[in-house]
């Protein structure tokens, strides 16, 4: 594909993909688990979970890759990207021309051979590739490099950006923050395109946690303007009085991440908001950044959320859980 034309393709992407006619059905959604278990499509591979025999056999067929899918029968975003993602015919048939699937049940006990060949079961898998939230999937090429992860669920539009960033080899040469962003071909918003909250707190914004530790958890909010995602959270996540008050418990901050506005790191880097977003590797808004009293990040949620995962999120926060165990490990023991 030609420059000029990923670049149209792209823009097509960013104008339809985030207000288009079916961002009701993307972003207006009950998160909460869902009783109906979920079917996986028929071409995903029944696979023995050697990952190694997959990619060997993937490539036999004359396929880029193998892409891990790691999900819940209960999951509600998994549900989403079944039905919304792999129910457009142009996405399922452009994953099953390039990729073969692997579905890991994150909380099952069969064993995987991993492509170094460490054996463990599926749940002690999921938790050594450090995936929190579901549907999370691996993308690994033919060299059986991870070409690109994706945690949690994503919108029709740039998911099919990240099938494609893989397949055309996009990621030997750039971040798939960079790859999205050479699609946006818009205006940097100013600030007051933002969606404010009173939780926020206002500029200047040092958050610098190596010298002056806090007695509270940080979250960084990562917007931009003309984010219908971000109007979403806003108008109507962030409305729910639980889940406000929760964001009352932290030092909270809002970044557009495409603005130079002054930043000083919890790490006590001196930055902007773009650069910061950029070293982050931030290619989705709204992202959300959890950061503990001493500056470390706990954990970020950049993909589609809603209220269960959140208050979920803000749970594990605010009740201290993430100094003794990570959000995998503390999910995994509320479960059992």
């Amino acid at each position: 594909m030609n420059p000029r034309s990923l670049l149209l393709l792209l823009s097509f992407w960013y104008t339809w993909g985030f207000a288009g006619a079916d961002s009701e059905a993307i972003y207006n959604f009950d998160d909460s688990p869902r009783a109906q278990l979920l079917e996986h499509p028929d071409w995903f591979k029944e696979s023995f979970l050697d990952l190694g025999e997959d990619l060997q056999e993937a490539l036999a067929a004359g396929k880029r890759g193998i892409i891990v899918y790691f999900g819940q029968r209960r999951c509600a975003y998994c549900h989403k990207l079944m039905q919304v993602n792999f129910g457009r015919r142009d996405i399922a048939e452009y994953t099953k021309r390039h990729f073969d699937v692997i579905p890991i049940d994150i909380w099952g006990v069969r064993e995987v051979i991993d492509l170094d060949g460490t054996v463990r079961t599926e749940r002690a898998f999921t938790l050594a590739k450090g995936l929190n939230f579901t549907p999370s999937l691996l993308f690994y090429d033919a060299e059986g490099r991870e070409a690109l992860r994706l945690r949690g669920y994503y919108p029709p539009y740039p998911f099919q950006a990240a099938l494609e960033y893989v397949v055309n080899g996009y990621y030997l040469r750039e971040s798939f923050r960079d790859y999205l962003a050479r699609g946006e071909n818009r205006m940097v918003f100013d600030a007051q395109d933002l969606n404010d909250e009173d939780f926020f707190s206002p500029p200047p914004f040092n958050l610098d946690r190596s010298r002056y530790p806090s007695d509270r958890p940080l979250v960084v909010f990562f917007e931009r303007g003309d984010c219908h995602a971000c109007d979403v959270l806003h108008g109507q996540v962030l409305r729910e009085p639980e889940i406000r008050q929760q964001f009352f418990a932290l030092d909270s901050v809002q970044l557009d991440l495409r603005s130079d506005m002054p930043v000083v790191t919890p790490a006590g880097e001196r930055t902007t908001a773009r650069k910061w977003a950029e070293d982050l590797g931030i290619f989705y808004t709204p992202s959300l950044l959890f950061f503990d009293p001493e500056g470390k990040e706990i954990l970020r949620v950049d993909s589609v959320v809603r209220f269960y995962r959140l208050r979920t999120v803000l749970d594990y926060i605010n009740s201290g859980a993430y100094r003794k165990e990570t959000y995998g490990q503390w999910r995994a023991h509320r479960s059992l």
